[in-house]
């Protein structure tokens, strides 16, 4: 979903670019190949390597880092339990470093030179369409970990975030029947973000929502008092909030030295979860409301578990979030896609995935066939003074994903 180049601002040209060279991907089922990553050596030996490929520097590390963490004590623990078809799993970690190109480079290291035969990686958008014809052309295999825009399915991307039917579209349909009809857009300048406030409007269209205003602004963008002086003039009902990365660190200071408070403006944000608010701080975003999957707070018991061995092993004062929970049940899900397959394969373990159930922290996750994204269900919650996020709502099952919004008459203005 989010991400920066160090060394430039990410422009809209440019995502439009991003959005060009995975097109061909996009809306299909096969790419031809016309590389193989070397794996004549993959299974050799005691080890598999597979890589872990998250920003752990830039603007996105402030997300990512902890998701690499969750992946690392994933692959511990199926290690610690004896490893897969009797190997143990060999993290090769990268840095992706919030740049998108570095990730399509470190993503062709890792099938060619390192021939793992799976990545779990990836936070932006733009990062993920930048490994995509890498892991196509190398027949490769990425395990996404983050909700994203949806309009996208490629054979060798396992979604284990939520696409916008699970968490988008019912957050947006929650605001109009709770929180009011005028919606000011504000987003980082890249393409989830773009392509989330196109699904909005036409749901505000179609739900009888108004759209008054739609702003974006750079990956790691620290000044907002034009855009919330815009806020004040506008008076929405709800700010719709898409940025990401540190960003969301100066908007929400600044609309709190601003003197506006949760009370006095509903937000909704996608892309904040527990480690954002750790980041942030509790006290600035007390009241504001997030739309994801899973909250440290969700009430299951794997998850009791879950956040225990999290803890026990990174610090008593880190927190599990959305992200975090699905990149350490991406890695759980590849293994049990592997045990049933018997192989490491790509196309064999992509073939034994289907319809894959396992009981993760956010409650039982099946593996579409059809699409290779997961059942989720959605949940919005409410950020509380200790730093924590309060269910408010659910939506009683897990939902089917829809990445191309077929089940949505105004669907087809966004994906045509």
């Amino acid at each position: 979903m989010r991400e920066i180049r160090n060394k430039g601002k990410l422009t809209v040209a440019l995502s439009m670019a991003l959005m060009l060279v995975a097109a061909g991907c996009a809306k299909t089922e096969s790419t031809t190949s016309t590389t193989t990553a070397p794996a004549a050596s993959t299974t050799s030996g005691d080890t598999v390597p597979v890589g872990i490929l998250h920003s752990l520097t830039g603007t996105m590390s402030i997300s990512e880092v902890s998701v690499r963490d969750a992946e690392l004590m994933a692959i511990d623990e199926i290690n610690a339990a004896g490893g897969l078809l009797g190997k143990k799993i060999k993290p090769v970690i990268e840095d992706g470093a919030s740049d998108w190109p570095t990730f399509a480079e470190k993503t062709k290291k890792l099938l060619q030179k390192d021939s793992v035969v799976t990545i779990f990686g990836c936070w932006t958008s733009a990062s993920r369409k930048a490994v995509l014809p890498v892991v196509e052309q190398n027949k490769g295999l990425l395990w996404y970990p983050v909700q994203y825009e949806g309009v996208e399915s490629s054979p060798n991307i396992f979604y284990i975030g939520a696409t916008t039917n699970q968490q988008i579209i019912p957050a947006v349909t929650w605001l109009l029947q709770n929180k009011g009809k005028k919606f000011f857009l504000l987003g980082s300048d890249y393409v989830f973000p773009r392509t989330a406030n196109k699904i909005i409007k036409e749901q505000l269209k179609a739900d009888g929502g108004t759209l008054v205003a739609e702003e974006y602004t750079p990956l790691g963008h620290t000044d907002y008092n034009t855009i919330i002086s815009k806020i004040k003039k506008e008076k929405p009902d709800v700010v719709f909030n898409t940025l990401n990365g540190d960003s969301n660190v100066a908007f929400f200071k600044q609309l709190k030295d601003a003197g506006i408070s949760a009370k006095d403006l509903t937000t909704m944000s996608v892309s904040i979860a527990e480690e954002e608010v750790r980041g942030i701080g509790a006290s600035v975003l007390d009241g504001h409301y997030t739309a994801w999957n899973y909250y440290q707070t969700t009430d299951t018991p794997e998850n009791k578990k879950f956040v225990e061995a999290y803890k026990a092993k990174y610090g008593k004062d880190r927190v599990t979030d959305d992200p975090i929970e699905a990149g350490y049940t991406a890695v759980y899900l590849w293994a049990e896609a592997v045990k049933k397959a018997g192989s490491f394969d790509v196309e064999k373990v992509k073939a034994a995935a289907k319809g894959i159930e396992w009981n993760s922290p956010e409650g039982k996750v099946t593996i579409d066939g059809e699409n290779q994204h997961i059942y989720k269900t959605a949940r919005i919650g409410q950020i509380t003074a200790d730093g924590q996020i309060k269910e408010i709502w659910n939506s009683g099952k897990a939902l089917k994903p829809d990445p191309f919004l077929k089940t949505y008459p105004w669907g087809a203005e966004v994906t045509k």
